[in-house]
């Protein structure tokens, strides 16, 4: 059975990674996607479109507000309202704190942390009007420790938590919950490029490499794969989950029980 027949799921950063592996998730058990993003977009669609449901696309920029309302409306226009959304876009750089440029640190917060709040109070007045809903921000095992050289990146992952608890708190009496999935390391081609990287400099196979990476903060050795953080989005939109309300929900291989 396709337990989401008939909902509409607006991804934000779905061309690729992780945000395309969520809304393939979602799409094969029945819900229409709206995809967001820069990658591929052809490509994107095309692999929802072999589930068997619609894929639209808008091209908002994460960073304005101005867009991400645009982006609402088209949805709601399009397929009448988002019942389920899913705040994935993210960026990230890297650098100490007292050279990180303070144009990169406001674009890693409007991207990783102001834009899930235009879509939630956006998508929200919908949710309600039906009593059903689904929020679901993808957040970071940053979001619960930190690292070095990433202060703007774990300052937007703690705060999207913060604002997946206020969230979830707010709409408890309600069919709308909200929860945060928070990801360790995920095979993406982004993070490829880091094993590839490794690989070289350390005169390591691929697969050495990986575990080399990853085994740094991941007991299990083991990345997560984006297939795997679409069936928790799944579980999460289920009825069983109708009481699992502001969670962080880490899927890490055990980096944060250390």
């Amino acid at each position: 059975m396709q337990s989401l027949k008939g909902k509409t799921a607006l991804v934000t950063g779905s061309t690729s990674g992780i945000g395309l592996g969520i809304a393939k998730a979602l799409a094969a058990q029945g819900a229409q996607i709206v995809l967001n993003g820069f990658g591929d977009v052809q490509a994107a669609q095309s692999e929802i479109a072999a589930l068997g449901v619609t894929a639209a696309y808008h091209g908002a920029d994460m960073r304005r507000p101005g867009e991400i309302s645009d982006m609402m409306n088209f949805a709601a226009d399009r397929f009448g309202r988002v019942d389920i959304l899913v705040n994935n876009a993210g960026i990230q750089h890297v650098a100490r704190i007292e050279a990180f440029a303070t144009e990169r640190w406001d674009d890693v917060l409007a991207v990783n942390l102001s834009s899930a709040f235009h879509t939630s109070r956006l998508a929200l007045p919908g949710m309600y009007a039906n009593n059903w809903g689904r929020i679901i921000n993808i957040a970071s095992t940053h979001g619960l420790v930190g690292s070095v050289e990433k202060s703007a990146y774990v300052a937007s992952k703690h705060g999207i938590i913060g604002l997946t608890k206020v969230t979830a708190l707010e709409t408890a009496t309600t069919g709308v919950t909200c929860n945060a999935i928070c990801p360790g390391w995920v095979l993406t081609p982004l993070v490829q490029k880091q094993v590839d990287a490794r690989a070289l400099a350390m005169g390591l196979t691929n697969e050495e490499a990986k575990k080399s990476l990853v085994g740094e903060k991941s007991p299990s050795q083991q990345f997560t794969t984006p297939e795997q953080l679409g069936a928790l989005a799944v579980f999460l939109c289920s009825d069983a989950a109708i009481n699992v309300r502001g969670a962080a929900w880490n899927m890490d291989g055990g980096w944060v029980a250390q």
